[in-house]
């Protein structure tokens, strides 16, 4: 756009809240933002001078600028983290698409199967996850291998059984393949898993101690040991990760290194440490913590359901429009 016309723009602005597109020559949007003023924020990318090195490259590529107004700042938050996930900007800062995390599933089959998988999902298929690398994921697998034995072979190689595999013979797999497991049994193993993989700790411990119970009155002596030896293991993971925290929470952490921000999500749930993400935002090179914090946010949690609370390890100038946001779309009002 000619540079008479922008100014003209510019000097036209409304100064209502509302959220920004900055669009390059061919009409791509390079960069969505939100304010309170429209005008003096929009017109501060066009100051020469104070400008970090990102906003002097983004500069440089503007060409145009589109607004949408909203009655609140909170509206302007939720209308800004959509239109980012929409664009996916080049100068926003954005998270890594979670179709790149590995997911633990849980297949339909006859019997079925655990495994790992990045990309596009199984609509049939039972997901969990995302888990922050391949190598936690691994780990999760092999924990559930040892504890429930339900099989992590391909369809092939399991149809292909006329006897047990190494994995039966080390304890590491039921064999449903040739039966040495009933269907119902088998069914009651993965019903087992998908309650420790949702984190049910206390749910998934009562069936289990149930279950070993039952089978103890019915002299079933040999699924009452391994319904024992599963109670034990998953009683040790349990005493692992105890915390003091008495609440659902998450705890939120970034810490910044030679330009790369990292950001890690403990999740606590009835007073237990369940898990953790990790994430390196995309074009946060240069920001401070804060800032990519506060971009983080909303992006991560609009849509989700929340814990109680947001432990935050850096205080935010945006925290009031942050948490209204979130409890706009969320049951729970987080305290960042």
């Amino acid at each position: 756009m000619q540079n008479q016309n922008l100014k003209i723009k510019l000097e036209n602005l409304t100064r209502e809240s509302g959220v920004y597109k900055m669009l390059d020559k061919s009409g791509k949007v390079i960069y969505v933002g939100k304010a309170k003023n429209l005008k003096n924020r929009v017109s501060s990318y066009f100051v020469k001078s104070n400008q970090d090195e990102k906003t002097q490259l983004l500069q440089k590529k503007i060409d145009d600028f589109l607004i949408i107004i909203t009655k609140t700042e909170t509206q302007a938050l939720l209308l800004e983290n959509d239109l980012i996930k929409q664009f996916k900007p080049k100068y926003n800062i954005l998270l890594k698409d979670s179709k790149s995390y590995p997911y633990i599933y849980i297949s339909n089959d006859k019997h079925p199967r655990l495994g790992m998988y990045r990309g596009k999902k199984n609509k049939d298929y039972h997901y969990f996850g995302p888990y922050p690398s391949k190598h936690s994921a691994r780990d999760a697998l092999d924990l559930l291998k040892k504890i429930f034995k339900v099989r992590q072979c391909s369809n092939s190689f399991y149809r292909a059984r006329s006897r047990p595999c190494l994995e039966y013979q080390i304890g590491l797999c039921s064999a449903p393949c040739v039966g040495k497991i009933s269907d119902e049994r088998y069914e009651q193993d993965v019903e087992l898993v998908s309650l420790f993989l949702n984190g049910k700790s206390i749910k998934l411990l009562n069936q289990v101690s149930k279950k070993m119970k039952s089978a103890s009155t019915n002299l079933d002596f040999e699924a009452a040991a391994k319904y024992r030896d599963q109670l034990i293991s998953l009683r040790t993971i349990q005493e692992k990760h105890s915390s003091q925290f008495t609440s659902d929470m998450d705890v939120v952490s970034i810490v910044n290194d030679d330009e790369v921000h990292c950001i890690e999500i403990v999740f606590v749930r009835s007073g237990k440490q369940i898990g953790n993400e990790t994430f390196f935002p995309k074009n946060a090179k240069k920001e401070s913590c804060e800032a990519v914090l506060s971009a983080f946010l909303p992006l991560y949690y609009l849509g989700k359901n929340t814990p109680k609370e947001i432990v935050m390890s850096h205080k935010l100038d945006d925290k009031a429009i942050l948490e209204s946001g979130l409890s706009t779309k969320l049951i729970h009002k987080p305290k960042i």
